[in-house]
């Protein structure tokens, strides 16, 4: 991913935990037929050190999970808010005119070197703490056991596991860093007034993190 180095995140916990919000992404592998993409909840996880790992289920009947090459890194893809910046936010366009339309985004990029895991446990194990973590926050939090037993078990024998072992992740936060600071105040009135709350409040979270180093 092209990264300038205003738009760069390296923080590790900054984006082990921006996946973790995000919870779901796009798992590219290569294999014989060439690359292929599924879109697909995972979790992250901060161990091992210094990257973690993602793990995730695909459908037993997808074949990526049979023709993916496990000697050629796999990359998950994980995209937070985006929008498009109309240069008539920004006050500079009355000064100079010198302005043009951009978009904005944060996306990271997480390779690791890719294991399937064919096993009725480890699956189980994995959809539990996936609902645990998306159900938890619910005043009545819906549990696997809530179903019986014998369903979760014929949708298990659907589905097989894959964990992801990170080599190197890399994130890009686009929020109008490359632009003066009256600009970007622009930009996050502009979108606040449109209703784009998550990306607005990114900017100017980067816009005080730059104003304080």
């Amino acid at each position: 991913m092209y990264v300038p180095d205003h738009f760069r995140e390296d923080r590790i916990p900054v984006l082990q935990e921006t996946m973790r919000q995000i919870g779901f992404g796009a798992l590219v592998t290569l294999g014989a037929d060439g690359i292929v993409a599924s879109h697909i909840p995972m979790l992250i996880e901060a161990e091992p050190s210094p990257w973690g790992r993602l793990s995730g289920h695909l459908a037993r009947s997808n074949p990526q999970w049979q023709s993916a090459r496990a000697d050629i890194e796999a990359l998950a893809i994980f995209s937070g808010p985006q929008g498009y910046i109309t240069p008539s936010w920004y006050p500079t366009k009355q000064a100079t005119g010198k302005v043009v339309p951009t978009w904005n985004y944060l996306a990271i990029h997480a390779y690791g070197r890719l294991r399937f895991i064919d096993d009725l446990d480890h699956t189980r194990a994995h959809i539990t703490r996936l609902t645990a973590m998306h159900e938890g926050k619910r005043a009545v939090p819906w549990r696997v056991s809530d179903a019986p037993a014998a369903y979760i078990e014929a949708m298990n024998k659907g589905i097989i596991g894959f964990e992801l072992l990170l080599t190197r992740i890399e994130g890009k936060w686009k929020m109008s860093q490359n632009r003066p600071a009256e600009d970007r105040a622009g930009v996050v009135a502009g979108l606040s007034e449109e209703g784009a709350d998550a990306l607005a409040a990114l900017i100017a979270e980067r816009a005080a993190r730059d104003g304080n180093s």
